[in-house]
């Protein structure tokens, strides 16, 4: 598969009064054309941090890439100046927002902000815009797409503005459409019709999405491969099948065990005991093994490598060491997978 994108070691902290927080410590990924990557991740693990620094969006002079590279188009991200990011910005890499409603502008009619990036990007007139705004929002599904370029954000559904934000994502034919937890303020009906529409538009216009989400859930249904965050780190790395059915990091476990299903017939949920560490003082060892009943002494001391469990698939903990004692997941999270491997089932 063609690399679209290639991210190196990545490193970023921000300058606070308590001291520097290393927000990013060293993530490495690959994304390759028309393929959607999940980052999931408890919040704070660094998730979005990661997205906005694809975007050139970390807010200076506090945020800052401290090492690391991010290879777009021959060049590196880290590297270009602003004039060139704005180049980049809504063309080439396009974002979609948690919140539709602070992502648009509440004194501007919603056609106006779609033709945009159209005039700005693609130099089109403002006839030439226009159309290419109505078409979009056939493409997201806005009905009466004529009429409604006329009003105001306001006047549309939380889910409606969802839709006209991802219109305004993809004005440009991005080539990466990056969705930070697109779906959060969003009843759970609208959700499952937003993420349906992002996977029949990805077909349509063969883009590469990033989609960031907390939810795993979510991503069972939209992405191709997997990348699982804790504390600016990726622990696991690998396709949906691995990931969901042979999980490798504790941590993983903990995020599969604490999903609800609808088979569970457990009174109380499970969660993952403890809070993520302070990243103006990361431990010395795997961050997680405070939180980790099976953390091994080495876990406190040094911090694990990315051990190879398949081509596609690699997760950073020493239970994958050859000397390390044989450890199962625990039976929250076995059944966990049975319960998705029969929804999936019943789904076919």
């Amino acid at each position: 598969m063609e690399k679209i994108l290639e991210v190196k070691d990545l490193k970023v902290s921000f300058k606070t009064h308590g001291g520097e927080v290393q927000a990013v410590r060293g993530v490495t990924f690959d994304l390759h054309k028309g393929e959607t990557l999940a980052i999931v991740g408890e919040s704070g693990s660094g998730k979005s941090v990661t997205t906005k620094t694809l975007m050139g969006l970390l807010p200076k002079p506090h945020g800052f890439v401290k090492e690391g590279s991010i290879t777009f188009d021959n060049k590196d991200i880290t590297k270009l100046k602003e004039s060139e990011l704005q180049k980049i910005r809504g063309k080439d890499i396009s974002m979609i927002f948690q919140d539709p409603m602070t992502s648009l502008n509440p004194t501007m009619k919603v056609g106006t902000q779609i033709m945009e990036g159209l005039i700005k990007h693609q130099n089109m007139g403002k006839a030439e815009a226009r159309e290419k705004a109505i078409e979009l929002m056939n493409l997201v599904q806005i009905p009466n797409p004529e009429a409604r370029m006329k009003q105001y954000p306001h006047q549309f559904s939380g889910g409606m503005r969802q839709r006209v934000v991802i219109a305004i994502a993809l004005a440009c034919n991005p080539r990466v459409l990056i969705a930070d937890e697109p779906t959060t303020a969003l009843d759970v009906t609208i959700q499952a019709q937003i993420l349906e529409l992002m996977k029949d538009i990805q077909k349509k216009v063969d883009t590469s999405i990033i989609f960031i989400t907390h939810d795993l859930g979510v991503v069972a249904n939209v992405a191709d491969r997997v990348a699982v965050m804790y504390a600016g780190k990726i622990v696991e790395i690998g396709t949906v099948d691995e990931v969901f059915y042979n999980p490798k990091h504790p941590y993983t476990w903990g995020l599969l065990g604490s999903m609800p299903t609808l088979e569970s017939d457990e009174e109380e949920l499970f969660a993952i005991p403890g809070t993520p560490p302070d990243l103006i003082a990361p431990p010395k060892g795997d961050a997680f093994a405070a939180r980790n009943k099976f953390a091994l002494e080495i876990d406190f001391v040094e911090q694990p490598p990315m051990f190879k469990v398949s081509d596609t698939h690699y997760a950073a903990t020493w239970l994958l060491h050859e000397d390390a004692p044989k450890v199962e997941p625990p039976e929250s999270v076995k059944k966990r997978i049975e319960s998705m491997d029969h929804s999936e089932e019943a789904t076919r």
